[in-house]
This record gives C-alpha cells, structure tokens and sequence, in this order.
C-alpha cells in the first residue's frame, strides 16, 4: 500500500498539536526535530516537515497529499484546494493592532493608511468590503516593528494573548478574522489517488474516533432500580446504558456516556433520582 504524504509545520503551537493528534491516533513517528522527513513504522504515513506558509503549495504541487495549516494561510495563498476536516485547534485572530497614540474609531480610521501584514490577500479583501482603502506592506516576520521604523502606520496581524503588541507600544483594536488549524488536500485527490485516499480514509475515521471522546464522559453510578427509567431519559446518549443487577435487588449499576457540555444538568438530575457512588472517567477512543 502507497503512503500517504502529509505536511506539518516543523516546529511551533500548530506542529505540537497537529502531531499529537496524530500521535493520538496511535500512529508512530520519529521525533527527532532536526528530521525533515519521515514514516510511521506502524501507519502508511509519510510525514514532511515544513514551514507552515509553504503547506498550501506543497498540496497544491502534489509534493504531499494533505497538511495540517492554519486556515489563514489555507485563505492567503488562494489554492483552489479541499478542506478535509475542521480541525479546531490552534485557533487564533488576525487583528488590526495601532500605535498607542493613534486615534482610532473604526475601520474606516485605516483610510489612506499603510498597514504592515504577512497576510495582504485577506487583510485587503476585508478592508475592500468595508469601503476602505489602503496600502499595504507584504511582511514576513516581526510585524510588530513597522510603525516603530516608519515603515508602516499601523499592523494587521495574527494575536493570541496580545502581549507581543504591548512590549512593541500597540494596541489591538479590532479583530477582522479568526482562524483555526484545518486539513486540506488537492480537490482531485480522490479520483487521481484511490489507494493513497483509502489510506486517507482510514486516517480520518481514528481522528473522528479521537475527536469524539473528547467531548464525552464515561459515567457509572449505583441507582434505586424504580428510578431507571426516569434516568434513562436523562441520560440520553449511545442507544440504551448498560445495567447490571446488585446484590440489593432494589438497586442496580448503571453505565453510560454523557456529552461533556450536557455532564453537570446531568450530575445534578442523577443526584435527585438518588444515585450514588457517580463516577466519571475521561474517555480515551469512541465511536457511535
């Protein structure tokens, strides 16, 4: 069987996140950060390791068949290309940030203004639709130094926590764009490669596996057995929980699985049905 070929961001937040879902997935990989390439021993994934600006032309190129990249830069390079799966981490914003003494309103205070940015395409398409024009400065990195040197008046730029723009004498005052990791692959991988794409398949069932425990929990409680139906319903869930007989015949042990943002109502609800001994525990793999 072909290997499936996979770009990762060879070191940061995104690269430490996207390999350990991976690694979640029970796939196996070398570690070693000064490798640029490399296979599972125990998965037909072969991973390249690269920077994350570069991800969306690799795919494009067909050097590899998916990657793992924000999907600012998905937007900014403008491939026509396929998100396989949302992936949800590593999310962040692209906001307009301004020196501390610029006076500003709203969008419409950028007008004439030079905005320094690694991201143009996006930051232009969205100042466009508000009716703003401005001239931009194509930076690659250390965004924050423009208005400081002159070059720029004000930044658009990725924040996470802001306290980068603080140290440089910015503020953040307008978030334009919220962005988050996501998987993308060439629209015509599916039809040009059936063998790699099984693999892919196969790929994205044990990360929906992975995805899905997250956001579940496994509960065991002891519960009076008049009150099972009633708990039941409660529950809701995986079809049916399981029940088992106790020694006391008016008692039973019930097991099931409660979606984590359902857990406390569902807590609080077993409590007034009398249940006891409620044990919760983090579920690892799932599927329904």
């Amino acid at each position: 069987m072909k290997n499936l070929r996979i770009a990762v961001q060879k070191s940061g937040r995104l690269s430490e996140k996207s390999l350990e879902l991976i690694r979640s997935c029970g796939i196996e990989f070398s570690e070693d950060s000064r490798v640029l390439r490399t296979f599972s021993p125990n998965f037909p994934l072969e991973f390249l390791f690269v920077r994350d600006d570069d991800i969306p032309t690799y795919v494009n190129d067909g050097v590899a068949d998916i990657g793992i990249v924000g999907r600012n830069e998905y937007d900014e390079k403008g491939y026509d290309l396929n998100i396989v799966r949302d992936l949800g981490f590593a999310a962040c914003r692209l906001s307009i940030a301004v020196p501390n003494d610029f006076d500003y309103r709203d969008l419409t205070s950028l007008e004439g203004k030079r905005i320094a940015t690694s991201y143009p395409r996006i930051t232009e398409r969205i100042l466009k639709k508000a009716g703003v024009n401005a001239s931009y400065v194509t930076v690659s990195g250390s965004v924050e130094i423009t208005p400081q040197v002159g070059i720029a008046d004000c930044i658009c730029d990725l924040v996470s926590t802001g306290t980068t723009l603080k140290m440089n004498g910015l503020k953040e005052v307008e978030p334009i764009y919220y962005t988050s990791a996501v998987m993308i692959s060439r629209k015509e991988f599916e039809r040009e490669e059936s063998e790699r794409y099984d693999v892919l398949k196969r790929l994205l069932v044990r990360m929906d596996t992975v995805a899905m425990a997250k956001h579940k929990k496994y509960v065991l409680f002891n519960l009076p057995k008049k009150n099972l139906n009633e708990a039941a319903a409660i529950i809701g869930g995986m079809k049916s929980p399981t029940v088992t007989p106790l020694m006391d015949p008016d008692w039973v042990s019930v097991q099931s699985v409660v979606a984590e943002d359902r857990f406390w109502t569902v807590f609080e609800s077993l409590r007034e049905l009398g249940a006891e001994g409620i044990l919760v525990m983090d579920i690892e793999k799932m599927t329904e």
